[in-house]
């Protein structure tokens, strides 16, 4: 199947080639070239011209909108900055945990962490189902440069034991998101996803971003960007 054909639906994956115009790949990253390069994460909050990039009006909140509706909203923002030097891997895993402002003792919010100084929690996985993530690419993303695996439709099997992981990558098969500059992935965030070394290491810079629709309840609020 050709990445064009994935669907999110479906296989919880969907490519939007050239979401960012030249001009506007060009503005974001003189927006981004102020932050310390070389990070496996960069968790990012405040970054002074990002929000008119993520808002659902904006080329890259829009691809958001364009399935969650116009009242999604960026909740999490992190960049990847992959070079020679931090050549990086990454096993099979689901995206489990959100970013909030503080701990409030919630029902179904579990497993309290820090993580570049802001607080994380594991939500109920209902929520997570209705979250999508979208990878922003800054670089070109051939196969010799580390794209995302994903195991197409492990995003509708929930929350996957890790003794289960191996197997339902064998099922559902996996599949390599390529990519060109300006170009964005998004995905229902659950889906299962990884990502090997570069086998020729170029500058990957991926900027990801997680939305959701709505806020969070008993108090709790999302950290957002």
């Amino acid at each position: 199947m050709g990445l064009e054909q994935l669907t999110l639906e479906h296989d919880g994956a969907q490519l939007f080639r050239q979401a960012l115009t030249s001009d506007k790949l060009h503005e974001l990253k003189a927006i981004l070239s102020h932050l310390p390069p070389d990070h496996a994460g960069l968790r990012l909050r405040g970054v002074e011209g990002l929000a008119p990039f993520l808002a659902a009006s904006g080329p890259i909140g829009s691809c958001a909108a364009s399935v969650l509706g116009e009242a999604c909203h960026p909740v999490r923002a992190i960049l990847f900055d992959k070079t020679a030097a931090t050549n990086w891997s990454l096993g099979w895993h689901q995206d489990r945990t959100i970013a909030v402002k503080g701990s409030v003792a919630v029902e179904g919010f579990e497993t309290w962490s820090v993580k570049g100084g802001m607080q994380h929690v594991e939500p109920p996985f209902a929520l997570l189902s209705r979250m999508v993530t979208l990878r922003v690419h800054i670089d070109p993303v051939p196969a010799s440069n580390a794209p995302l695996l994903i195991a197409p439709g492990s995003h509708k099997l929930g929350r996957i034991p890790e003794e289960d992981v191996r197997d339902v990558v064998q099922r559902c098969g996996t599949a390599a998101c390529l990519a060109k500059a300006g170009d964005v992935w998004l995905y229902s965030t659950p889906i299962l996803h990884a990502s090997d070394a570069a086998t020729a290491p170029m500058h990957r810079r991926v900027l990801q971003a997680d939305f959701a629709v709505g806020e969070l309840p008993g108090g709790l609020e999302w950290l957002g960007v």
